[in-house]
């Protein structure tokens, strides 16, 4: 059975919304025009808006027939990424260096599009909280959220989110029940050595020889520290330090993440990290301070949800395209954090293109926009059905 016939009709106007929203990205917390879109449609459809959860997120709510006391929540997120665009689409960033990278133009308007049908059919009994988070990558917005409220003032029984994946095919729905992303710890080295002339490195307490050690040092954690059954994953992704060809820096600067799917795993990383760095100030005669922070909890898709997504997928594309044995990512996702608190389920809508997420080349296909509203919609639906 296909997608939504009334959704299907939305297309060209959802890829609009879309293609607007990705030539103004803005990065989290500070989707100010993004949010303003999403609650001056909302209420052109007739649906119940809050604003200002989590700085700049938005809450809908639409009720449906009946008394149904049932809360269902959907949560799309808003934030583009701080990267360039290089895909030279008409409707490429207008922005320099902001770029929908990851397809959350994509997201919100799938939402978008479920919210009008929703608000038009109202099929259902009980109450969909449609939500839109900012601050997705990295910036803690779905924390930022449950901080101000977000389930204490807009409860939910079930908890649904997507995401675009460019590496299945267009068609193909993914959903892994259990733990299905990693959670990730973002941190910060800092050395602090003395500098020298570079034709005199004897006087130094050279940061660079200290940062280098240091990386390679780290790197050892996941192949002899970690029980190789257990997935981990550590990478520096920043090294900052010196500015001149003649001297030699007594700064460095490490940056990296963390992936792992155990908080065992994840808390023996962080104490051999710790660990390392003293010993290597000690060896080095020089001060190094690790500043490891929990950025994102392994997101848990639980079974009775994930079931849910699997039946529903079967009604919106071929059967023979819903994918549930998908092996589990190491990239992370801050809905983790709402699954925490509100039983649910995360899956992937896979669309035509294989440049992946976070590339500058990465360009999201607007067929699937009916494709991911008519799986909201359709679950809420089933889960609450009228009558």
């Amino acid at each position: 059975m296909p997608t939504i016939d009334r959704i299907d009709g939305y297309a060209d106007e959802l890829t609009a919304i879309r293609r607007d929203l990705h030539a103004h990205p803005e990065i989290g917390f500070e989707e100010v025009r993004t949010s303003g879109i999403v609650a001056d449609r909302l209420k052109s459809w007739g649906i119940e808006v809050h604003r200002g959860l989590g700085g700049t997120g938005v809450i809908g709510v639409i009720k449906g027939k009946g008394s149904g006391s049932k809360r269902i929540g959907l949560r799309a997120d808003m934030d583009a990424l701080p990267m360039e665009e290089n895909t030279n689409l008409k409707w490429s960033s207008k922005i320099p260096g902001r770029f929908h990278g990851c397809g959350h133009d994509g997201h919100t308007t799938m939402l978008l599009g479920t919210a009008r049908y929703l608000a038009e059919t109202r099929n259902f009994d009980g109450t969909v909280h449609l939500i839109f988070q900012p601050a997705e990558e990295g910036l803690g917005g779905a924390r930022a959220m449950i901080k101000d409220g977000l389930f204490e003032k807009f409860p939910c029984d079930e908890l649904y989110g997507l995401h675009n994946a460019p590496d299945l095919n267009h068609g193909e729905i993914a959903i892994l029940p259990g733990p299905a992303m990693a959670s990730a710890d973002f941190f910060d080295l800092r050395i602090t050595g003395y500098g020298a002339h570079g034709a005199m490195p004897e006087r130094s307490k050279d940061a660079v020889i200290i940062a280098t050690t240091l990386a390679q040092a780290i790197q050892t954690i996941v192949s002899r520290n970690v029980d190789p059954l257990q997935a981990a994953v550590i990478s520096i992704t920043q090294i900052h330090a010196g500015s001149a060809y003649n001297v030699i820096p007594g700064d460095a600067h490490l940056c990296g993440t963390i992936r792992t799917f155990s908080n065992e795993v994840r808390a023996l990383i962080a104490e051999r990290i710790r660990t390392i760095c003293a010993g290597i100030a000690a060896a080095y005669q020089c001060t190094i301070e690790a500043d490891i922070r929990d950025t994102f909890g392994v997101l848990v898709n639980q079974v009775e949800q994930s079931k849910v997504v699997e039946e529903v997928a079967r009604t919106i594309v071929d059967p023979a395209n819903v994918i549930t044995r998908a092996q589990p990512k190491m990239g992370s996702e801050d809905f983790a954090d709402m699954l925490q608190t509100i039983p649910g389920a995360y899956f992937w809508v896979g669309h035509d293109g294989s440049v992946p997420v976070h590339n500058p080349g990465f360009v999201l296909d607007d067929k699937i926009l009916p494709i991911g509203a008519s799986m909201f919609a359709r679950i809420i639906e089933t889960r609450m059905p009228v009558g």
